[in-house]
């Protein structure tokens, strides 16, 4: 997207109608395992791969016409994840940041939603089965919260992907508002943050 600039929440819904808002959402939960008996997980954090290869959180374009974003949102999720989403709602509280861009006309909604492991656990076993599994979507996967001892396995490798819009730099910025790592672990680790939040473009924005 050509042009982003951030934009508080009231601002962006009070766009014109030549404007199309996405949202898109982080989906969370504390993990209290230990990969390999010694290495805290800390926390399950989802992203998908999507049909164009890249990876991206979930989420889609919402109509303000018929629906609120949030509304869309859980649509959207829904379609993409499968039924396990109806067992939560991502909610107002959970917004985090809005973008536009000029070209095109998009302004994207950003959220993180904090569940239950076994919220989270339900959401990967029934994605398989989700409307646009095999189409839009091509699989969940979990992101590496750790740094293996040789500096690159772990969290850095994961980054090296391809990623869709600024999806890298939006879950940069959540692990780090969040504090999914420990403080502190992302800078020694030498590991570049966000320097501005703009928004990820989602699997209908490329259509």
């Amino acid at each position: 997207m050509a042009g982003v600039r951030r934009l508080a929440l009231e601002e962006a819904l009070a766009l014109g109608p030549g404007w199309r808002h996405a949202c898109h959402a982080l989906l969370y939960a504390p993990d209290p395992g230990l990969l390999f008996g010694r290495i805290p997980l800390r926390y399950a954090v989802l992203m998908q791969m999507r049909f164009d290869g890249r990876l991206g959180f979930p989420g889609g374009f919402v109509n303000l016409k018929d629906t609120s974003l949030e509304a869309g949102l859980n649509r959207e999720l829904i379609e993409e994840l499968g039924e396990a989403v109806a067992d939560f709602r991502v909610e107002r509280a959970d917004y985090r940041s809005s973008h536009a861009g000029s070209a095109p006309q998009v302004v994207a909604h950003f959220y993180a939603k904090r569940l239950t492991l076994q919220q989270l656990v339900a959401v990967e076993m029934g994605a398989p089965r989700a409307k646009d599994h095999g189409l839009e979507v091509l699989g969940l996967v979990r992101v590496p919260l750790y740094t293996l001892r040789d500096g690159v396995g772990g969290l850095p490798a994961f980054l090296e992907n391809s990623f869709i819009g600024t999806a890298r730099e939006q879950l940069l910025e959540a692990i780090q508002d969040l504090e999914l790592v420990e403080s502190g672990s992302l800078t020694a680790r030498k590991i570049s943050l966000p320097r501005q939040r703009q928004p990820s473009m989602g699997p209908r924005h490329l259509r």
